[in-house]
């Protein structure tokens, strides 16, 4: 006679115990939640509503998605460099406080206080003597881009949140590997979530050759990346200290529109010329330093050169990212949309603001100015496409024209107001943008160049249809159900 032992008990001890540990866990990050991370309300009942209803896999994805990063900058300079930063930004900012903010063109006096805001919170300095060229299609930026990565002569400083080896992206690589044969610096940096294909084995050509290149916030697990929440979505080219580039577009064929999925590819762009360029170094030189583990970089004056641009354009480049304790990028989308008078023109790929947001375009559009939002008909995430139609047809009763984008996917990031200011950049109308990932926007101040952006809106309105609320209401039941289900879900998206 065999005996047979019984596992039946042992079993139910162990699911016990899981059970348990799970539950108390859940205790402990409700409770880190609640009293411990500044977190929005929204925010807070979301973590919770998961933790709650599926605990051990809700334990999982907090520790991949939830964890908030230390509220301490990652970004430093050295005291030298602080101290003439600070020097620059104490005079703007006395400046416009004495009434002493002399410059000549009515569209930078007038947001002035535009400006200092951006000045007291985040360091963006003004700068009026800029050239600006703006893209709205891939090839065009592609094109000077390596035109202008071919006629560099000292260096080349490069960041994508995007990078893929795929024709247009070897072109870049090819381009950059011809630089080093000349004897180029040659720097890169992608982020490792966004360039999820790419490691450093992929770039050995590139390093042999002298390259450098490091990943922003790399995974220290197969597969596991405890910082897939905050990434770097900032994308900054810089040549030689007189060429920047800034704006929507990362490195892959589908923004040539070769993507069957998504179609054509709308987004918008800036090749920048000017003392502008100078803070994209700025900001180029700290993402840099937050990753690379050997050669930091340094200040040298090569890196900031004197350059006599010829233009007149003014431009604040600013950054945000959840290691500020601003949310700098949507504080400059809110004053925007607050000083309005005549029009607003806003293109996102994502629209799933808080509700302070949606409030200023509501209030804006009640009170009988122009406001204009353009989303895309084609998701690329389909909880972020519902919360985004949800929070648009929002808008519809206080009087917003709503276009929804039909010639293949929109991801320009643009908010235009009265023909005088306009940004531009790598912030999306969302939670992400505005609290999670890194970002930078140019917010220019210039007449011609707030004018073309609106003209480029008013041209997508050729291939976009409108959101009445006629339609919106028809919408089916299931549409609804996934509409609240995103919404529910949107301050975690």
């Amino acid at each position: 006679m065999h005996f047979i032992p019984n596992f039946s008990f042992d079993f139910s001890i162990i699911i016990s115990v899981l059970l348990i540990t799970a539950f108390i866990l859940n205790l402990v990050f409700g409770f880190v939640i609640i009293f411990l991370e500044r977190r929005e309300a929204g925010a807070i009942w979301a973590w919770l509503l998961v933790l709650l209803f599926v605990p051990i896999l809700g334990f999982i994805l907090y520790l991949l998605f939830g964890r908030q990063i230390q509220r301490k900058s990652i970004f430093n300079l050295d005291e030298e460099d602080k101290i003439g930063l600070e020097h620059i930004i104490n005079e703007q900012i006395k400046a416009i406080d004495d009434n002493n903010f002399e410059i000549d063109k009515p569209e930078i006096y007038n947001y002035k206080h535009l400006i200092h805001m951006l000045l007291y919170n985040n360091s963006a300095f003004l700068t009026t003597d800029n050239k600006v060229k703006m893209f709205t299609d891939g090839h065009d930026k592609f094109d000077a881009l390596i035109k202008d990565i071919e006629n560099a002569e000292h260096y080349i400083h490069i960041q994508y949140y995007i990078f893929k080896k795929d024709n247009i992206g070897k072109k870049v690589l090819n381009a950059l590997e011809k630089k080093l044969q000349e004897g180029l610096e040659v720097k890169m940096l992608y982020d490792d979530m966004g360039s999820r294909k790419l490691n450093l084995s992929s770039f050995k050509k590139f390093r042999e050759q002298g390259g450098e290149v490091a990943s922003f916030f790399p995974s220290k697990l197969p597969l596991i990346n405890f910082r897939m929440n905050n990434r770097n979505h900032r994308k900054i080219v810089v040549i030689d200290g007189k060429i920047g580039y800034v704006g929507g577009f990362n490195v892959g064929d589908e923004y040539l529109g070769l993507d069957k999925k998504f179609g054509y590819w709308r987004d918008t762009h800036l090749r920048l010329e000017g003392d502008s360029v100078n803070a994209l170094q700025l900001r180029f030189m700290m993402d840099w330093n937050s990753q690379s583990t050997r050669d930091k970089m340094r200040y040298d004056s090569r890196y900031f050169p004197d350059v006599e641009s010829g233009g007149k354009v003014g431009i604040q480049i600013a950054s945000s990212g959840p290691d500020e304790d601003w949310e700098q990028i949507k504080y400059g989308y809110l004053k925007m949309i607050s000083e309005a008078k005549e029009h607003i023109y806003i293109q996102t790929p994502y629209f799933i603001p808080d509700l302070s947001f949606l409030d200023a375009i509501k209030i804006a559009a009640l009170s009988g100015v122009d406001v204009n939002v353009m989303v895309p008909n084609k998701p690329d995430h389909p909880f972020v496409y519902w919360a985004t139609y949800a929070n648009v047809g929002d808008l519809i009763k206080a009087g917003v024209n709503v276009h929804i984008y039909e010639n293949g996917f929109i991801h320009t990031k643009m908010v235009a107001i009265d023909d005088e200011v306009v940004s531009i950049g790598t912030a999306n109308m969302d939670n992400r943008s505005f609290v999670l990932n890194f970002e930078v926007n140019a917010f220019i101040y210039d007449e011609e160049i707030a004018r073309n952006s609106r003209l480029a809106y008013q041209k997508d309105m050729e291939y976009s249809s409108i959101l009445t609320n006629e339609i919106y209401e028809k919408r089916s039941t299931w549409i609804k159900l996934k509409e609240g289900i995103a919404r529910l879900l949107s301050p975690l998206l």
